[in-house]
């Protein structure tokens, strides 16, 4: 029989060992940080399927579980080796290959680390080793990270700014406060994550999908989301101390400016605290819930709504063309705000 206590104490030992908090692991693994806390003082134990995973976020092999003696904890490469290595692949990129012969480019499996105020800019090659990580406070300014694989990973406040992270995978992860400004993200996935507080500003979200993710509190001011899909999952901003968007200052903090919402589609999405604005063109609201949105000084072109209702949205200074009109109108959206386009408006760029 498992004994409840010399597991619970293993975990935390080597949830210690890479240096992130229950709540951090409790993140991960998409459970509450009390669930971890009653691992650890040996109340309860996690199910199989929890334990693999645990397993691979904390850099062990199931065996370290058992009774018996365990399997020393692999944990992450340490910190004060990165100089060293980020040296070394610079080195190996600097250098000219001999005539007629290819250099292999370097591959690093940087997965299961734990890196924390290490300063990548400029990361080449990564692709989709980097895995069942903690990240904190680290850099990769201008960095290639194309195709890259991010599955279970703890992100907190990082920099990725002008970076390129196109045709990559975020999966089950927990992204906080990090700032992704001018990157490219154009086709990648987002599947089952958490994205709070981030800042996206300038960022390029063409044929991007959000699936069961939530964006919490984030700056997408500029962004393009020519062909986004969003799937079962939130978008929410910030609630004013009253719970009404727009108080304390809070509309324009929530307000969405200068993006591209072109060929957009949102289903079964839940919408809260956003203000839209601008030109909202080809785009498609299916099975959303709105609470406290609000679309100001935005022309709806060509939009799809289809809801159970549209109650919670107000119109403040809007245009529309018959179409969307009539979509609005059947969902029993408040129309004081909007303005009916001519044929002649609704063509003009």
């Amino acid at each position: 029989m498992l004994n409840t206590k010399i597991i619970g104490k293993r975990i935390a030992d080597a949830r210690r060992k890479i240096n992130i908090s229950q709540a951090q692991l409790a993140r991960q693994l998409f459970i509450s940080s009390q669930a971890v806390g009653k691992w650890e003082r040996g109340e309860s134990l996690p199910d199989i399927i929890t334990l693999n995973r645990l397993a691979e976020i904390l850099g062990v092999d199931l065996n370290y579980f058992s009774e018996k003696e365990p399997s020393e904890v692999t944990g992450p490469a340490p910190a004060e080796s990165l100089d060293d290595r980020m040296a070394e692949v610079k080195s190996q990129e600097a250098a000219q290959p001999p005539s007629g012969k290819k250099m292999n480019n370097p591959s690093w499996d940087m997965s299961r680390g734990n890196w924390v105020d290490a300063d990548f800019s400029g990361l080449k090659h990564l692709h989709d080793k980097f895995s069942s990580s903690n990240m904190q406070r680290c850099r990769f300014n201008g960095s290639d990270l194309s195709g890259l694989l991010l599955k279970g990973n703890n992100v907190d406040s990082c920099d990725f700014s002008d970076s390129d992270i196109s045709s990559s995978h975020i999966q089950g992860s927990f992204l906080t406060g990090n700032i992704f400004r001018n990157c490219s993200l154009k086709e990648t996935e987002f599947s089952g994550s958490q994205i709070e507080k981030c800042d996206f500003t300038g960022a390029n979200f063409t044929e991007t999908e959000f699936s069961k993710s939530h964006l919490t509190g984030c700056d997408l001011t500029g962004c393009d989301f020519t062909g986004t899909r969003f799937k079962s999952g939130g978008i929410t901003g910030v609630a004013g101390k009253s719970g009404v968007a727009g108080k304390s200052g809070d509309a324009e903090k929530n307000k969405i400016t200068q993006a591209v919402w072109n060929r957009t589609s949102m289903n079964a999405v839940y919408i809260s605290d956003i203000v839209f604005a601008g030109r909202i063109e080809d785009c498609s609201f299916e099975n959303c819930a709105f609470k406290r949105v609000t679309f100001q000084h935005a022309t709806l072109i060509n939009t799809f709504f289809k809801n159970k209702s549209l109650k919670g949205i107000q119109f403040i200074d809007c245009q529309a063309d018959r179409m969307t009109y009539e979509f609005l109108k059947n969902g029993k959206a408040d129309l004081t705000g909007v303005t009916l386009l001519t044929t002649n408006e609704g063509d003009e760029s």
